[in-house]
């Protein structure tokens, strides 16, 4: 057996890329416009990382998500915890569980999507992150 994909759904691609790209820095593999099924498929991976992809898929007709519909939660190993929570709350995006303890956080993708980064290693606790507040749910 071999891990291949985790499937999301998204309801906008630009706010979703905006998000899994320019936001966590990851890279797109190739996409899949399916015109018969009305979908399209997005495979993203982190950089020097194929091996574990996530699938954007976004389906051409509405459709409102809730409950498991669209998934639980995604967890990335990451290089610099700090940096990245601090690069992504620039973008405009709410870090709901900062890294008080420099190893692990949560974001929310444009679609509710809960994303966990994990520290590579340990980092020592720093401010702001050490004392800041949840915020809403992950």
């Amino acid at each position: 057996m071999k891990y291949l994909h985790t499937m999301v759904r998204v309801s906008n691609i630009e706010e979703s890329l905006r998000f899994y790209s320019e936001g966590l820095g990851l890279v797109e593999s190739h996409r899949i416009e399916n015109e018969k099924g009305r979908f399209t498929l997005i495979f993203l991976h982190a950089p020097g990382d194929e091996s574990a992809k996530v699938e954007l898929t976004y389906n051409w007709d509405p459709e409102e998500y809730s409950g498991g519909r669209n998934f639980g939660h995604l967890a990335y190993r990451v290089e610099n915890i700090y940096a990245l929570c601090q690069h992504l709350q620039d973008m405009g995006y709410t870090i709901h569980r900062p890294p008080r303890d420099g190893h692990m956080a949560f974001v929310k993708s444009p679609d509710g999507i809960s994303v966990e980064l994990l520290q590579d290693g340990n980092l020592e606790a720093q401010e702001p992150w050490a004392s800041m507040p949840n915020s809403g749910t992950w």
